[in-house]
């Protein structure tokens, strides 16, 4: 799926999901990422079974509000214990779909939200120059 909106001026905006990538900004990504209004980073998480408690640890020190975990083309739940150190951050989770969370980070990014999509992928590749 397309989306066809304008980039709010020095933001990451999500233009485009399908199976097997996200595009930011135009550039297609065929990888699990983590996409801020301001950064863009390669995540090391392939399936929604690699999500252990230290990736969850890690994701509690993002500068976000809420944080909407794309578990990729299916809908997988973390174990409650597992997402304990984004609650003790006050980081609130939304878990759905990838496209999903494509779709409701650009909403709430529109709305000035701190939001964080981690999205996972199953590809390998990355683009050579990541921000």
């Amino acid at each position: 799926m397309k989306f066809h909106l304008t980039r709010p001026e020095g933001r990451n905006l999500i233009t485009g999901y399908g199976e097997s990538y996200v595009a930011v900004n135009g550039e297609r990504l065929a990888t699990s990422v983590l996409v801020l209004a301001d950064r863009l980073t390669h995540w090391d998480v392939r399936t929604h079974e690699a999500l252990t408690p230290s990736v969850f640890a890690a994701l509690a020190q993002l500068p976000v509000e809420i944080l909407l975990l794309g578990t990729g083309a299916r809908l997988h739940f973390p174990h409650p214990s597992l997402t304990q150190p984004l609650r003790d951050a006050g980081i609130g989770i939304e878990v759905m779909d990838t496209g999903a969370a494509c779709r409701t980070y650009n909403i709430l990014l529109s709305e000035d939200r701190r939001v964080g999509a981690a999205l996972i992928l199953p590809g390998a590749g990355w683009p050579a120059h990541p921000r």
